[in-house]
């Protein structure tokens, strides 16, 4: 199993039946195909779908049918379709449940880094801002270093943020993770991973539950 495959299965269990969610763009797109067949969820994306299904098979495309990020996709019965001005009323509503997101880096407190690396091109911070501030929960789901090996989960944010003190949960291929006002609780870890493991690759303090190491479920 990819670590994008087991990142998408483990946020997956995140979800509960009747939310409104959003999905960003690139490893959160992977989370539909692990929810159970029929799951009553319905899925956001912010140029103007509600009720979005999954990615469209090759052959089968539809190039009027395209999610946030340009990806062609299917949608379920009920579904709709609306404008931006609609479509970011629902996201300032505090209308999603959940969005998930990618991210360049977490501070410990809860920021969010996932836009720009300074010196590298971005078309622009786009609607990550506002589902980052307005969505009742925020899911990170990112692999737990770069590609360099630095940890993207750190004391404090060194890129331009997206949102301020808006994460709730970061879920990375090694270790789940709550943002508390205590600072950043260790939920769960990876069958095939240790706790040393996670704490050499974390860039902050990790708090464990009642009970240490030996308290803390795998996934």
């Amino acid at each position: 199993m990819s670590y994008k495959e087991k990142i998408a299965r483990r946020a997956a269990r995140e979800v509960a039946p009747g939310q409104v969610i959003n999905l960003g763009i690139g490893l959160p797109t992977f989370i539909p195909h692990y929810l159970p067949p029929d799951f009553p969820v319905m899925i956001h994306s912010e140029n103007g779908i509600l009720g979005m299904g999954l990615r469209s098979e090759r052959g089968t495309e539809d190039r009027n049918l395209i999610d946030a990020g340009g990806g062609y996709v299917t949608t379920l019965p009920g579904a709709s379709f609306f404008d931006s001005a609609l479509s970011f009323a629902l996201v300032r509503g505090g209308r999603l449940d959940i969005a998930f997101l990618g991210a360049l880096e977490v501070a410990e407190n809860g920021d969010l880094a996932n836009w720009i690396i300074p010196g590298k091109f971005a078309p622009g911070i786009g609607g990550g801002m506002e589902l980052a501030q307005k969505a009742r929960r925020l899911i990170i789901t990112t692999t737990h270093t770069t590609k360099k090996g630095d940890p993207k989960i750190i004391r404090s944010c060194t890129l331009p943020l997206t949102a301020a003190g808006c994460v709730d949960t970061i879920i990375t291929e090694l270790a789940v993770i709550d943002v508390t006002d205590d600072g950043l609780t260790l939920r769960e870890i990876a069958a095939e991973t240790d706790l040393e493991t996670v704490r050499n690759r974390t860039g902050a303090d990790l708090i464990l539950p009642g009970g240490g190491a030996a308290a803390v479920p795998t996934f």
